[in-house]
C-alpha cells in the first residue's frame, strides 16, 4: 500500500467509522461494536504493515495540498515512535471496544459511545503522525472535545455532567498553551514541519524564548495528563 494512502487512512478511517455508528439506531448495540472492532483492528493491521519501514529506520511520509496559496499542506509522518504509539492508539482502541460491548447496560445508546471513541481514537492518530506542529495542536484539541463527549456519555447523571464540563476547562486550556508554544518553536525555527524542528534542537535551546516554549508545552501535556496539580478534572 502507498505511504500515503496508509498514513491518510489511518487518520480517516475512525472518523468514518464514528459517522457511521453515530446513525446507527440506538438498539443496534452488537453492530455498533463490530464497526468499531473492525475499524481498530484495521488500523491495527494497517500499523503492522509499516513495521518493516520504521524497523529498517525509515520514515513514511505523506503531504497534501490544502491552502497552497498560505503555504498551508496536511502533512503526515510515521517514524519508529509514531508507529510505537500508533499502535497502542489502535491495540487499545479495540481493547476498550471489546470491554465496552459487555459492559454497557441494554437500555445504554451504546452506538453513540462508539462514536464517541472511535472520533477519539482518529483524533489521537492524527496527534501520533501529524508532520507539522499546527496539525499536532489542532488534533490535540479534538482529543479534548471527544473525552468531553466520553466522560458526559452518561450526561443525565449531574457528575458525568460536571465532570465533562471540569475536564474540557482543564484540557482545552492546556491546550491553548500547547499551541502558544509550538507557534513560539515555530517562530524560533521559521517552520512548523516536525522534521524542521527536531532537526534544530540545538537552535532552539539556544534561543532566548526557548523557556517560554517548554513551559506552554509542557502545561499542555501535563493537563492533558492530568498531572499534579492538574490532577483534580479526572472524574
Amino acid at each position: 500500500m502507498p505511504d500515503a494512502l496508509l498514513l491518510l487512512a489511518l487518520v480517516v478511517l475512525p472518523f468514518l467509522g464514528a459517522i457511521v455508528a453515530g446513525l446507527l439506531p440506538t438498539h443496534a448495540r452488537n453492530t455498533a461494536a463490530a464497526l468499531a472492532g473492525a475499524v481498530a483492528l484495521i488500523g491495527l493491521v494497517l500499523v503492522w504493515t509499516a513495521y518493516s519501514t520504521v524497523s529498517a529506520g525509515g520514515v513514511l511520509r505523506a503531504e497534501f495540498a490544502w491552502m497552497p496559496s498560505l503555504g498551508l499542506n496536511v502533512s503526515l509522518r510515521m517514524d519508529g515512535f509514531a508507529w510505537l504509539f500508533a499502535g497502542l492508539v489502535t491495540g487499545i482502541g479495540a481493547l476498550v471496544v471489546l470491554y465496552a460491548r459487555y459492559y454497557m447496560a441494554e437500555e445504554d445508546p451504546v452506538p453513540r459511545f462508539f462514536a464517541f471513541l472511535l472520533a477519539f481514537m482518529g483524533a489521537m492518530t492524527g496527534v501520533v503522525i501529524s508532520g507539522n506542529l499546527v496539525q499536532i495542536a489542532f488534533f490535540w484539541e479534538l482529543t479534548s472535545l471527544f473525552s468531553f463527549l466520553l466522560i458526559g456519555y452518561w450526561h443525565h447523571t449531574t457528575a458525568a455532567r460536571e465532570g465533562a464540563r471540569m475536564a474540557l476547562v482543564v484540557t482545552a486550556t492546556g491546550g491553548l498553551a500547547l499551541f502558544a508554544g509550538m507557534l513560539v518553536l515555530g517562530h524560533i525555527v521559521g517552520s512548523y514541519e516536525l522534521e524542521t524542528v527536531l532537526a534544530a534542537g540545538g537552535r532552539i535551546r539556544a534561543h532566548p524564548l526557548y523557556t517560554p516554549a517548554l513551559v506552554l508545552i509542557l502545561l499542555g501535556a501535563l493537563t492533558k495528563s492530568a498531572q499534579f496539580p492538574f490532577h483534580f478534572w479526572l472524574p
